[in-house]
């Protein structure tokens, strides 16, 4: 967990750096976590309060799922910089070297993956998300909507990492069906988190 036990200032001035690592997959990880660590307030501020007794055990779960989630996507901040090394040290392998095509093929494939990951845990939180803004303390529903908000980013993020890798795959039949899977969660999961945070603006009286 080495990127994850840097300070904030030091996250930022090496992602601000030309190293190699963090990037915006990491990047969106993060973000992401950020998101999922917001649903999770809401629920701690939620849970054990009487007037949400009807919902406690909702609101418990989603916690439970949220806690998960974010301590993912952690790891894959440090998973998505993993992944990208193999491929830096693929491209300084000259173009004539026959080894290439193979290497070039697993490190887009392993730093396509990752992202993806990503993706498709940001998309989980958004669900949670959809689950805190309708449950949670009205005090904390803005949270909510913040959280739906750094999810959506993180995902969309995340899905141009999927497509920088993607398009520089030999094999189009297999970029394709991961640009297919990115695509989906896009078109599901936007929608979704976008609706959370216009509910929210709508119950704190905003257009």
């Amino acid at each position: 967990m080495e990127m994850m036990h840097k300070t904030c200032d030091g996250f930022l001035e090496e992602l601000a750096s030309k190293a190699p690592a963090p990037g915006g997959g990491g990047a969106a990880a993060l973000v992401g976590a950020v998101g999922a660590a917001l649903g999770h307030m809401v629920g701690c501020l939620t849970a054990g309060k009487p007037k949400y007794a009807a919902v406690e055990a909702d609101i418990l779960a989603l916690n439970e799922q949220a806690a998960a989630l974010r301590l993912r996507l952690q790891s894959l901040v440090e998973a998505d910089a993993a992944a990208f090394t193999p491929l830096a040290r693929a491209y300084g392998i000259p173009k004539d070297d026959p080894a290439r095509p193979a290497v070039m093929a697993k490190a887009l494939e392993e730093a396509a993956a990752v992202p993806l990951e990503i993706m498709a845990a940001c998309a989980e939180a958004i669900a949670l998300l959809e689950g805190y803004e309708a449950k949670g303390s009205v005090l904390a529903v803005s949270d909510a909507g913040c959280g739906a908000l750094f999810c959506r980013a993180a995902l969309e993020a995340a899905g141009l990492n999927v497509t920088v890798n993607t398009r520089l795959m030999a094999d189009r039949t297999r970029a394709a069906a991961l640009d297919g899977r990115a695509a989906a969660l896009l078109e599901e999961y936007v929608p979704r988190a976008e609706a959370v945070y216009s509910r929210v603006r709508a119950r704190l009286g905003g257009n």
